[in-house]
Protein backbone atom coordinates (compact mmCIF):
# COMPACT_ATOMS: atom_id res chain seq x y z
CA UNK A 1 0.00 0.00 0.00
CA UNK A 2 1.33 3.49 -1.16
CA UNK A 3 0.80 6.26 1.44
CA UNK A 4 0.48 9.89 0.49
CA UNK A 5 1.55 11.66 3.64
CA UNK A 6 0.25 15.17 3.24
CA UNK A 7 -2.39 17.74 3.79
CA UNK A 8 -5.64 17.10 1.60
CA UNK A 9 -5.56 19.61 -1.00
CA UNK A 10 -1.45 18.70 -1.65
CA UNK A 11 -3.33 14.73 -2.12
CA UNK A 12 -6.07 16.15 -4.43
CA UNK A 13 -3.58 18.50 -6.42
CA UNK A 14 -1.63 15.28 -7.33
CA UNK A 15 -0.44 12.06 -5.96
CA UNK A 16 1.12 8.60 -6.96
CA UNK A 17 -1.85 6.41 -8.81
CA UNK A 18 -3.05 3.79 -5.88
CA UNK A 19 -1.98 6.06 -2.88
CA UNK A 20 -4.40 6.71 0.06
CA UNK A 21 -4.33 10.12 2.12
CA UNK A 22 -2.80 10.42 5.97
CA UNK A 23 -1.46 13.46 7.42
CA UNK A 24 -0.28 14.50 10.98
CA UNK A 25 -3.64 15.37 12.86
CA UNK A 26 -4.47 11.44 11.50
CA UNK A 27 -1.91 10.58 13.80
CA UNK A 28 -2.12 13.06 16.16
CA UNK A 29 -3.73 12.65 20.20
CA UNK A 30 -6.28 15.56 19.85
CA UNK A 31 -7.02 15.03 23.63
CA UNK A 32 -3.76 17.07 25.08
CA UNK A 33 -3.49 20.71 25.72
CA UNK A 34 -1.04 21.24 23.01
CA UNK A 35 -0.60 19.67 19.22
CA UNK A 36 1.78 16.97 18.28
CA UNK A 37 1.24 14.21 20.63
CA UNK A 38 1.58 10.70 18.99
CA UNK A 39 -2.08 8.78 18.63
CA UNK A 40 -3.01 6.14 20.60
CA UNK A 41 -3.18 2.65 19.51
CA UNK A 42 -6.83 2.23 19.00
CA UNK A 43 -6.83 5.36 16.68
CA UNK A 44 -4.50 4.08 14.55
CA UNK A 45 -6.10 0.88 14.19
CA UNK A 46 -9.13 2.68 13.43
CA UNK A 47 -7.34 5.01 10.77
CA UNK A 48 -5.42 2.25 8.67
CA UNK A 49 -8.93 0.04 8.96
CA UNK A 50 -10.26 3.02 7.09
CA UNK A 51 -7.49 3.22 4.33
CA UNK A 52 -7.90 -0.48 3.26
CA UNK A 53 -4.87 -1.12 5.09
CA UNK A 54 -4.63 -5.46 6.09
CA UNK A 55 -1.57 -6.30 8.57
CA UNK A 56 0.16 -8.22 5.74
CA UNK A 57 0.47 -5.30 3.94
CA UNK A 58 3.80 -3.99 3.36
CA UNK A 59 4.05 0.23 3.22
CA UNK A 60 5.65 2.45 0.98
CA UNK A 61 5.44 5.89 2.43
CA UNK A 62 6.08 9.50 0.80
CA UNK A 63 6.18 13.11 1.29
CA UNK A 64 7.03 16.53 0.04
CA UNK A 65 9.15 17.75 2.49
CA UNK A 66 12.56 15.13 2.29
CA UNK A 67 11.17 11.95 4.02
CA UNK A 68 10.19 14.41 7.55
CA UNK A 69 6.67 13.77 7.46
CA UNK A 70 7.06 9.85 6.28
CA UNK A 71 9.86 9.21 8.72
CA UNK A 72 7.18 10.34 11.70
CA UNK A 73 4.82 7.60 10.09
CA UNK A 74 7.53 5.58 10.46
CA UNK A 75 8.78 6.26 14.48
CA UNK A 76 4.39 5.80 15.18
CA UNK A 77 4.26 2.65 14.24
CA UNK A 78 7.37 1.29 15.29
CA UNK A 79 6.44 1.93 18.48
CA UNK A 80 3.13 0.02 18.19
CA UNK A 81 5.32 -2.70 16.63
CA UNK A 82 4.40 -2.54 13.13
CA UNK A 83 7.76 -2.41 10.86
CA UNK A 84 6.76 -3.59 7.57
CA UNK A 85 7.37 0.36 5.89
CA UNK A 86 10.02 1.27 3.64
CA UNK A 87 10.35 5.71 2.53
CA UNK A 88 10.45 6.54 -1.31
CA UNK A 89 13.44 7.94 -1.04
CA UNK A 90 13.14 11.72 -2.38
CA UNK A 91 9.40 11.68 -1.84
CA UNK A 92 7.38 13.24 -4.53
CA UNK A 93 10.41 15.71 -5.97
CA UNK A 94 12.36 12.43 -6.80
CA UNK A 95 9.41 10.80 -8.10
CA UNK A 96 8.66 13.52 -10.62
CA UNK A 97 11.86 14.47 -11.37
CA UNK A 98 12.38 10.60 -12.29
CA UNK A 99 9.20 11.02 -14.49
CA UNK A 100 7.02 9.18 -12.70
CA UNK A 101 3.08 10.18 -13.05
CA UNK A 102 0.89 12.09 -10.48
CA UNK A 103 -2.91 11.96 -10.59
CA UNK A 104 -5.72 13.87 -9.38
CA UNK A 105 -8.90 10.84 -8.71
CA UNK A 106 -8.75 9.80 -5.57
CA UNK A 107 -8.01 6.04 -4.46
CA UNK A 108 -11.01 3.58 -4.03
CA UNK A 109 -10.67 1.26 -0.99
CA UNK A 110 -12.14 -1.90 1.07
CA UNK A 111 -12.07 -1.14 4.71
CA UNK A 112 -10.45 -3.22 6.72
CA UNK A 113 -9.73 -4.92 10.08
CA UNK A 114 -6.14 -3.98 10.95
CA UNK A 115 -4.88 -4.93 14.20
CA UNK A 116 -1.38 -3.93 15.50
CA UNK A 117 0.67 -6.33 18.32
CA UNK A 118 -0.72 -6.52 21.61
CA UNK A 119 2.23 -5.75 23.28
CA UNK A 120 3.49 -2.41 22.01
CA UNK A 121 7.60 -1.91 22.61
CA UNK A 122 7.34 1.73 22.30
CA UNK A 123 11.38 1.30 21.23
CA UNK A 124 11.62 5.40 20.16
CA UNK A 125 9.42 6.57 22.47
CA UNK A 126 10.68 9.15 25.46
CA UNK A 127 8.06 10.96 27.89
CA UNK A 128 8.49 14.27 29.38
CA UNK A 129 8.99 12.61 32.57
CA UNK A 130 12.17 10.55 31.12
CA UNK A 131 13.47 13.52 29.71
CA UNK A 132 13.59 15.54 32.77
CA UNK A 133 14.92 12.95 34.84
CA UNK A 134 17.46 12.93 31.85
CA UNK A 135 18.30 16.67 32.28
CA UNK A 136 18.22 17.11 36.08
CA UNK A 137 20.60 13.57 36.08
CA UNK A 138 24.26 13.21 35.86
CA UNK A 139 24.13 10.14 33.46
CA UNK A 140 22.38 11.80 30.62
CA UNK A 141 22.38 10.84 27.29
CA UNK A 142 23.38 13.07 24.71
CA UNK A 143 20.61 15.08 23.22
CA UNK A 144 19.82 16.46 19.83
CA UNK A 145 17.62 19.58 18.98
CA UNK A 146 17.15 18.72 15.24
CA UNK A 147 15.26 22.14 14.76
CA UNK A 148 16.81 25.81 13.28
CA UNK A 149 19.51 27.41 14.63
CA UNK A 150 16.57 30.13 14.72
CA UNK A 151 14.82 27.86 17.52
CA UNK A 152 17.73 26.80 19.08
CA UNK A 153 18.98 30.14 20.01
CA UNK A 154 15.75 30.84 21.08
CA UNK A 155 15.33 33.40 18.04
CA UNK A 156 12.33 32.14 16.58
CA UNK A 157 9.46 30.92 18.85
CA UNK A 158 7.24 28.98 16.90
CA UNK A 159 3.19 28.37 17.50
CA UNK A 160 2.20 26.19 19.30
CA UNK A 161 5.36 26.57 22.02
CA UNK A 162 4.90 28.75 25.01
CA UNK A 163 8.52 30.44 25.24
CA UNK A 164 11.28 30.00 22.88
CA UNK A 165 14.50 27.92 23.71
CA UNK A 166 16.06 24.56 24.06
CA UNK A 167 16.48 21.52 26.60
CA UNK A 168 18.98 22.12 28.48
CA UNK A 169 22.52 20.82 27.63
CA UNK A 170 21.17 20.01 24.00
CA UNK A 171 23.38 19.81 20.92
CA UNK A 172 22.21 21.48 17.30
CA UNK A 173 21.66 18.99 14.45
CA UNK A 174 19.40 20.72 12.08
CA UNK A 175 17.47 17.62 10.66
CA UNK A 176 17.83 19.29 6.83
CA UNK A 177 21.66 18.80 6.81
CA UNK A 178 20.62 15.09 6.28
CA UNK A 179 19.26 15.74 2.94
CA UNK A 180 19.78 17.15 -0.40
CA UNK A 181 16.81 19.67 1.19
CA UNK A 182 17.47 22.51 -1.50
CA UNK A 183 17.49 19.92 -4.38
CA UNK A 184 16.29 16.58 -4.76
CA UNK A 185 15.33 15.52 -1.45
CA UNK A 186 17.39 12.34 -1.13
CA UNK A 187 18.90 11.82 1.91
CA UNK A 188 22.32 12.30 1.68
CA UNK A 189 25.67 9.42 1.56
CA UNK A 190 25.83 6.88 4.07
CA UNK A 191 29.87 8.24 3.99
CA UNK A 192 28.30 12.18 4.83
CA UNK A 193 26.05 10.82 6.98
CA UNK A 194 28.33 8.90 8.52
CA UNK A 195 30.51 11.92 8.92
CA UNK A 196 28.87 14.07 10.24
CA UNK A 197 27.09 12.14 12.93
CA UNK A 198 30.60 10.05 13.98
CA UNK A 199 32.08 13.32 15.00
CA UNK A 200 29.85 14.01 17.99
CA UNK A 201 28.62 10.23 17.99
CA UNK A 202 31.42 7.75 18.17
CA UNK A 203 30.17 5.42 19.78
CA UNK A 204 26.97 3.40 17.77
CA UNK A 205 26.18 1.92 21.55
CA UNK A 206 25.38 5.82 23.42
CA UNK A 207 22.48 6.75 24.59
CA UNK A 208 20.99 9.44 22.25
CA UNK A 209 17.65 11.30 22.49
CA UNK A 210 16.52 13.78 19.71
CA UNK A 211 13.39 16.06 19.39
CA UNK A 212 12.30 19.49 17.86
CA UNK A 213 9.09 21.76 17.70
CA UNK A 214 6.59 18.92 17.83
CA UNK A 215 8.36 15.36 17.64
CA UNK A 216 8.44 15.02 13.60
CA UNK A 217 11.41 16.62 12.38
CA UNK A 218 13.29 14.85 15.31
CA UNK A 219 12.24 11.44 14.12
CA UNK A 220 13.71 11.72 10.50
CA UNK A 221 16.86 12.16 12.66
CA UNK A 222 15.82 9.19 14.75
CA UNK A 223 15.42 7.57 11.35
CA UNK A 224 18.69 8.52 9.52
CA UNK A 225 20.83 7.37 13.31
CA UNK A 226 19.12 3.98 13.84
CA UNK A 227 17.66 2.42 10.25
CA UNK A 228 20.66 3.58 7.76
CA UNK A 229 23.57 4.42 10.50
CA UNK A 230 22.93 1.68 12.92
CA UNK A 231 23.08 3.54 16.06
CA UNK A 232 21.23 1.60 18.65
CA UNK A 233 20.12 3.33 21.36
CA UNK A 234 18.30 6.38 20.09
CA UNK A 235 14.82 7.70 21.35
CA UNK A 236 12.19 10.17 20.00
CA UNK A 237 11.20 12.84 22.82
CA UNK A 238 7.60 12.82 21.54
CA UNK A 239 6.25 15.92 23.35
CA UNK A 240 9.51 17.85 22.26
CA UNK A 241 9.62 21.67 22.69
CA UNK A 242 5.96 22.22 22.78
CA UNK A 243 5.40 20.74 25.56
CA UNK A 244 8.47 21.31 27.31
CA UNK A 245 7.91 24.46 26.82
CA UNK A 246 4.38 24.37 28.34
CA UNK A 247 5.66 23.78 31.88
CA UNK A 248 6.71 26.79 33.12
CA UNK A 249 9.34 24.07 36.52
CA UNK A 250 11.22 22.49 33.33
CA UNK A 251 14.19 24.10 32.98
CA UNK A 252 15.05 25.88 29.56
CA UNK A 253 17.78 27.77 27.65
CA UNK A 254 18.26 30.92 25.06
CA UNK A 255 20.67 33.58 23.71
CA UNK A 256 18.32 35.47 21.82
CA UNK A 257 15.47 38.19 21.91
CA UNK A 258 12.68 36.47 20.92
CA UNK A 259 10.18 37.04 17.76
CA UNK A 260 7.07 34.85 17.16
CA UNK A 261 6.14 33.08 14.13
Amino acid sequence: KIIHFGKEKEYNDGHIEGSVNIWRSDIEDASYPYKGMMCSKGQLEELFSAKGIKNSDTLIVYDNVASCDAARLWGVLKNYGFENLKILKGGLTAWQEMGGQLTSEPTVVQTTEFTLPEFAPMSLYLHKEQMLSFVQGHDAPIIFDTRTRDEYTGVQQKSGAKTAGRIPGSLLMDWADCVNYSGDKKFKSFKELETMYSEVLPNKDQAVVAYCHSGVRSAHTTFVLTELLGYKNVKNYDGSWTEWSNFDNYPKEKDSITTIF
